[in-house]
């Protein structure tokens, strides 16, 4: 029985497109896999008893000899029931792990094991020594979650997937929830996975995509990802960037000093500080733009965490143009989304400043002249822009009362 060679036991949905039988088939599969495995392992108890000299007599079989079992039909969880009922005890240790108690030995084993378990159920209860042993605190718990949250996860990992697939962000090019569910509206498998995954043949896939980006997005803009301890610490991150980029440049700037790093209380939410973690190394699937939407759609804006700094700015810049020209956004608006592509722009010179024939430049340079020319418009400084922060939460005045 080589059950190490065996694939892990949760729903593998990472090849196929999940369908209820297939997930009812990986549940009976995983669950008579975790039954031979507390049976090989009850088997090795047992053998390790008398091997050390505890039992007198081998009360054990080769593990391709013995039945699969459940977690609470082992020996010392039926002698644990049958104390239980007798003295009126609780039965916590069942309930926590989610198992039936029983007090009688089940007759579908066979004969042979039937035999060797009442051997050890009356070793049990007559050996003070095998009776320490065969006690909950010393057996392994074989505490697994349930299947219903694993499954649940394996198909948001699939929804999250198809989310990430290249059709729908292979021209960087930012989208609404909305426009996101709409497209997605024609993709029959991720309907089919999203009713699996709600429990529903009713499903808003607005919603359902707005959940599923929310947890997996991080804020395109340091003021929104950041609290204001973080902002210190960003700062002091970008001035080691800086450093760094002049000595690759030549330059002697001495010895480096190591930024500080980042604490949960750095971050805006703890959803940020779970996908970037104390060096804020971006984990993330989605890239969110809070508050960057248009006003006839109300739901997120979000791009491609996939995308290099280069196409982040193109999506960026594109939108801010359409916003501008075709929408009439005035400053107010526009110094967010200008901001945003300001903090790509030491990225954009340091990666993709490559002279571009096209346009007689390299694009980190484009962009640097884009912000700068558009700032100046905004009547702003590219260094105002990105000291823009996020607007303290209005507070309505109290009515006075009579």
């Amino acid at each position: 029985m080589e059950l190490h060679h065996q694939r892990p036991i949760r729903p593998d949905v990472s090849t196929k497109v999940p369908t209820r039988p297939l997930l009812d088939n990986a549940r009976a599969r995983a669950e008579g896999l975790r039954s031979q495995m507390v049976a090989a392992q009850e088997e090795l108890d047992w053998h390790s008893y008398f091997l050390y000299g505890v039992t007198a007599e081998d009360l054990s079989l080769p593990p391709d000899g013995t039945p699969p079992i459940a977690n609470g039909e082992r020996s010392f969880a039926i002698a644990l029931a049958r104390t239980g009922l007798e003295d009126g005890g609780d039965r916590e240790w069942f309930s926590r792990h989610g198992s039936t108690p029983i007090t009688e030995i089940p007759s579908r084993w066979p004969d042979e094991y039937r035999a060797l378990v009442e051997k050890r159920l009356a070793l049990i209860e007559s050996d003070r020594f095998v009776n320490l042993l065969e006690r909950p605190e010393y057996k392994r718990r074989w505490n697994w979650e349930s299947w219903e949250k694993l499954e649940a996860e394996a198909l948001r990992s699939w929804l999250l997937d198809r989310l990430e697939a290249p059709e729908l962000w292979g021209r960087p090019q930012l989208r609404s929830v909305a426009q996101l569910a709409d497209l997605l509206r024609a993709d029959a498998d991720f309907r089919q996975v999203a009713e699996l995954y709600r429990c529903s043949p009713e499903v808003d896939l607005t919603a359902l995509v707005g959940e599923l980006v929310a947890d997996q997005a991080v804020p395109y803009l340091a003021a929104w990802r950041y609290t204001a301890t973080g902002l210190r610490t960003r700062a002091v991150w970008e001035a080691t960037w800086d450093l760094q980029r002049r000595e690759d440049a030549g330059e002697d700037v001495g010895t480096i000093p190591v930024p500080p790093k980042y604490g949960s209380g750095d971050f805006a939410s703890k959803a940020i500080w779970s996908l970037r973690g104390k060096l804020d190394v971006p984990k993330e699937r989605f890239v969110s733009y809070p508050g960057a939407g248009r006003e006839t759609d109300p739901t997120l804006l979000v791009g491609w965490a996939g995308w290099d700094h280069l196409h982040q700015a193109s999506a960026l810049a594109a939108w801010y143009q359409e916003r501008r020209n075709l929408d009439g956004w005035g400053a107010d608006k526009l110094t967010p989304v200008l901001a945003g592509l300001a903090e790509l722009v030491p990225w954009l010179l340091q990666w993709y400043d490559e002279p571009d024939p096209s346009i007689g430049m390299g694009m980190g340079t484009f962009f640097a002249d884009f912000v700068a020319t558009e700032c100046r418009d905004l009547g702003l400084t590219p260094e105002a822009s990105r000291l823009w922060a996020v607007p303290a939460p209005s507070r309505g005045r109290k009515r006075k009362t009579v």
